[in-house]
């Protein structure tokens, strides 16, 4: 099979090259095809990889080729993996700085920075979908591009329910939530619902019960872990659920911003700065070999201890654990997808999919982010239980935003981009809205469409 990755100079990569490295099955990935934009980053993650094989010493590693001509890229491919980021990692620190400076958050997908994000990347990932179903119209499409559920659901206006969208924040917080209770996260029903970084783990039942209240109950338990440590166990009773992390933005808003305005830089302009290193360095001429691979190894330690770094400092816990620093491994998450599309093996994922009737609040075109059964038909999501009244005020709320980004991208339309600023819960006030757009508008060319 033959895994084409938009974005294939991208800083992550490398994970999801080291899955297929590990997987010996018949049926795997045998080709992969980096497609990017830039040929000095592109470059560089070609060096990453073939350090890979090299260190994996297996004799039918997936062949890697690196092109800059899209269509090449398509011709042929099986799935398509995509993990763009436009305006890259100066546009996301421009973000950043923009709603801080109007006492707003600026996170990548949340609030702020996450409307002015996807108002960039919907155009292009609509395109990319255009140009995917002409191309390789059989190709399934795994979307990892931010803000994913907001993406995934601009792309399946082309490609319907062969566009699939994953994430690492549910499948990690559920593997946490396992542990704590002493259950194989493989043996639990994980009763997670809402949308990509919008969403609860409500119950983890296991032989039809539900073990989740035996962690509610216990406050050591519940503050022995990351998203314990961050939201507190009195509030996590209160709400008789476990949130996603970046909930933290939603209930601790007013905290998180005030520690994001203090820190020395945003998180997008650290990355930036620590990726300006990565890729110099991996980039140089008359490297030695696996220079590269363990240059990206430190890169990537470093990214992963700071992972919100200020909500932390916000809530007064201190360093991440080392037993926290494990992600979901969305690379690992994509590869069981590819696995139960490709060999028709069965599969439970939480995933980003177009609702149906799965979620009552919200209409059937939605993308949300809910457990899928999974075969070679693709994605299929199951029926939840109704969200109280809270969640319900959340996901709704978001859903109108991600809709009015989806118009403004649609019809060029200043009036539906300001909207959508003006109707987010961590924004609330329509003349900061239109400053926003307006400091936004004059940041990033690519928001040049809005008139």
């Amino acid at each position: 099979m033959r895994l084409t990755i938009l974005g294939g100079g991208g800083f992550r990569v490398p994970l999801v090259y080291g899955a297929l490295l590990g997987d010996r099955a018949e049926g795997r990935v045998t080709e992969v095809t980096l497609y990017d934009e830039d040929p000095a980053r592109l470059g560089a993650m070609a060096r990453v990889l073939a350090d890979q094989a090299a260190a994996a010493a297996v004799p039918d590693a997936p062949a890697v080729t690196a092109t800059g001509d899209l269509d090449e890229a398509l011709s042929g491919a099986d799935f398509v993996f995509s993990a763009i980021r436009v305006g890259g990692l100066e546009g996301r620190a421009a973000d950043e700085r923009i709603a801080l400076a109007e006492g707003v958050l600026g996170q990548e997908t949340v609030g702020a920075g996450g409307i002015a994000y996807g108002l960039r990347t919907v155009p292009v990932a609509r395109e990319l979908a255009r140009r995917i179903a002409r191309a390789a119209p059989d190709a399934w499409v795994i979307n990892f591009t931010n803000p994913a559920g907001l993406v995934t659901e601009a792309m399946a206006e082309e490609l319907g329910e062969r566009v699939i969208g994953i994430c690492d924040s549910p499948v990690g917080l559920g593997r946490r939530v396992a542990r704590l209770l002493g259950v194989r996260p493989q043996d639990a029903w994980i009763d997670y619902v809402g949308l990509n970084h919008l969403g609860w783990v409500r119950g983890l039942r296991v032989d039809g019960r539900d073990e989740l209240p035996r962690l509610l109950a216990d406050t050591e338990a519940l503050e022995s872990f990351e998203e314990g440590r961050l939201f507190g166990a009195e509030w996590l009773r209160s709400l008789g659920a476990v949130p996603n992390e970046y909930l933290h933005y939603y209930y601790f808003n007013r905290d998180t911003v005030r520690a994001y305005q203090e820190a020395k830089q945003t998180r997008g302009a650290f990355l930036r700065d620590q990726q300006r290193g990565f890729y110099a360095e991996a980039g140089r001429s008359g490297l030695p070999a696996g220079a590269a691979l363990a240059a990206w190894d430190r890169t990537r330690a470093e990214r992963e201890a700071t992972y919100m770094a200020e909500n932390r400092e916000a809530a007064g816990v201190g360093e991440r654990d080392e037993g926290d620093l494990e992600s979901g491994g969305y690379e690992k998450v994509a590869l069981a997808l590819m696995r139960a599309i490709a060999r028709d093996e069965r599969a439970t994922l939480i995933l980003n999919v177009r609702n149906g009737s799965a979620l009552s609040v919200l209409d059937a075109q939605a993308v949300i982010e809910v457990p899928c059964l999974v075969d070679a038909n693709g994605a299929h999501p199951v029926g939840v239980a109704p969200l109280p009244l809270h969640a319900v005020g959340l996901v709704t709320a978001v859903k109108a935003v991600e809709r009015e980004v989806l118009a403004a991208a649609a019809s060029g339309s200043r009036a539906a981009a300001v909207k959508a600023f003006a109707l987010h819960p961590l924004v609330d006030s329509v003349a900061v809205a239109r400053r926003l757009l307006e400091g936004y508008a004059s940041a990033h060319p690519g928001l040049a469409y809005l008139r």
